[in-house]
């Protein structure tokens, strides 16, 4: 088993797309990348702790590549939003891929020089690659939020 992080905006959505690849083997929503120590949702909201909403993932690669993650993470979300992600706005929805490894980190900033050469996108990706740290657990109705009000999402 190994383990994932990405932030992609609201962490509800983002969670859901992830349960539905095969091979990921678990999710959990929470919190990364800030100075707050067990930050709540309302910590977090306020814009002023430095954490983004994020998804933890734990997958099997022998089942499902860093690489595809990867690839669902840039299609899920526009990653050339700085601070934002739809109608979401705050450092707290910025894009970051938490790398675990540097093998991780590797296939992240490769990712992004290929997207950028295809020209993928008409504005310059703005997702930060950065080592995971601390990653906090979301309040527990926070998790797989989706899932428990039956509301389905499209496939990634």
């Amino acid at each position: 088993m190994a383990k994932a992080t990405f932030a992609a905006g609201c962490f509800w959505g983002v969670e859901a797309q992830f349960q539905q690849l095969p091979g990921v083997l678990a999710t959990a929503v929470g919190y990364e990348g800030g100075t707050r120590d067990n930050p709540t949702y309302q910590d977090v909201c306020t814009d002023g702790t430095g954490h983004a909403e994020a998804v933890e993932i734990d997958y099997d690669p022998a089942q499902v590549s860093y690489e595809r993650l990867l690839e669902a993470f840039f299609s899920l979300h526009d990653p050339t939003q700085l601070n934002r992600q739809g109608p979401d706005w705050g450092t707290q929805y910025r894009s970051v891929v938490f790398y675990h490894t540097p093998e991780q980190k590797s296939a992240a900033e490769s990712a992004i020089a290929q997207l950028t050469a295809e020209k993928r996108f008409a504005k310059p990706i703005v997702t930060q690659v950065v080592p995971a740290e601390t990653f906090w657990r979301a309040e527990e109705y926070h998790q797989k939020y989706l899932e428990k009000r039956g509301l389905v999402s499209c496939h990634i």
